[in-house]
C-alpha cells in the first residue's frame, strides 16, 4: 500500500481485479481507496453499505462503470484499511466522505450510494449541493423509513443463519430465496473472490456495531426535507427488499423533485447486483 497526496493519472486501472489500494491523509484521517477508469472528467465515488470494505463491491458494476468514467471506491473512518474510529451517525460519515473527496481535489463529483452509503449520498447533497453533481441511490431509504430501525436485528438473525448453514450471510438480505435469487447470489458471492492480490482487512466488530448504530438512528429520526436536492437522482432497489423494506425506496422517489425509479423483479436488497448488466447500462446512460 502506497500514501499519495493526489490522484495520479497513473493510478488510474482498467479492471477493478487489479486496481492498487492507495492511502491519502484527510482531515487527520488516512483514508484507503481505490480509483480506475479515465483520467478526465467528473468522477464517480462509490459509498458503501453496512460492513463493506474495498472488496465488497461487484467488480461487475465496477468495471462497467469504470469504463466511461473515473470511479473511486474508499473505506469509511475506521473500516477496513482506513484509520481512525467509526462514526456513530450517517451525518458524520457523510462529513467524512466529503472530507475525503476534497482531499483528493475534486471540486464537483457523481455519488453511487448503496443502502448505508445512499443514507450517506442523501446528507451529502443536502449539505454540500455544490459537491454533488449526479447521484445513484440503491437499497436505501430515507431518514426515519419504516422498519430502517430493524437493521441491526435482521443482521443479527441473518450472520447466525449464515452459521447455521455453512453460507455467506449476504446471501439472504441481498437476494431473494427464489431459485432465481439463490442463482444470483452465488454468482454474486463468487465475483466477489476474483481479486486475488491485495485484498482489504475485513470489518471489525466495532465498526459493525458503530455502523449498525448509525442506521437505527437513522431510522429513528423525524423524516427530513428532501425538497432541497434538485439534482438528478436515479433510485433503485429490488421489489423485497427486506433490509430497508422497498416501500421506502418508492417513498424515496416520491419525495425527491427529479428523480427516477427502478424496481427489479424477484431482486432483494442487491437487485443492483443481481441485474448488474442492466444496472451498469441504465447508471451509464443517466451519468
Amino acid at each position: 500500500m502506497t500514501t499519495i497526496e493526489a490522484p495520479t493519472s497513473a493510478a488510474l486501472n482498467t479492471t477493478w481485479q487489479n486496481a492498487p489500494t492507495d492511502t491519502i491523509n484527510a482531515g487527520g484521517v488516512v483514508f484507503a481507496y481505490r480509483q480506475l477508469g479515465p483520467s478526465t472528467g467528473v468522477p464517480v465515488v462509490f459509498l458503501t453499505h453496512l460492513a463493506a470494505v474495498l472488496d465488497n463491491w461487484d467488480p461487475r458494476v465496477v468495471d462497467g462503470i469504470a469504463a466511461k468514467h473515473r470511479v473511486v471506491t474508499f473505506d469509511n473512518r475506521g473500516v477496513g484499511a482506513s484509520g481512525g474510529a467509526t462514526p456513530k451517525t450517517i451525518e458524520e460519515m457523510a462529513g467524512d466522505a466529503v472530507t475525503f473527496i476534497r482531499a483528493l481535489g475534486f471540486d464537483q463529483v457523481d455519488l453511487f450510494g448503496f443502502s448505508m452509503g445512499g443514507m450517506i449520498a442523501q446528507v451529502i447533497a443536502q449539505q454540500q449541493p455544490q459537491l454533488v453533481r449526479k447521484m445513484i441511490i440503491a437499497g436505501t431509504g430515507p431518514a426515519g423509513g419504516e422498519g430502517i430501525d430493524k437493521v441491526t436485528r435482521i443482521s443479527y438473525l441473518d450472520t447466525a443463519r449464515g452459521l447455521l448453514t455453512r453460507q455467506d450471510p449476504k446471501q439472504f438480505p441481498f437476494f431473494t430465496r427464489t431459485p432465481n435469487g439463490r442463482r444470483a447470489g452465488k454468482e454474486f458471492l463468487a465475483r466477489l473472490e476474483e481479486r486475488r492480490n491485495g485484498r482489504d482487512k475485513a470489518i471489525s466488530v466495532r465498526s459493525f456495531r458503530a455502523q449498525l448504530k448509525a442506521i437505527h438512528r437513522w431510522g429513528q429520526q423525524k423524516p427530513g426535507d428532501l425538497a432541497s436536492i434538485q439534482q438528478p437522482v436515479l433510485v433503485m432497489n429490488g421489489d423485497s427488499d427486506k433490509m430497508v423494506p422497498t416501500k421506502n425506496t418508492v417513498d424515496l422517489h416520491r419525495r425527491l423533485p427529479n428523480s427516477r425509479l427502478i424496481i427489479y423483479p424477484d431482486a432483494g436488497h442487491g437487485g443492483v447486483f443481481q441485474f448488474h448488466e442492466d444496472f451498469v447500462k441504465r447508471a451509464l446512460e443517466f451519468l
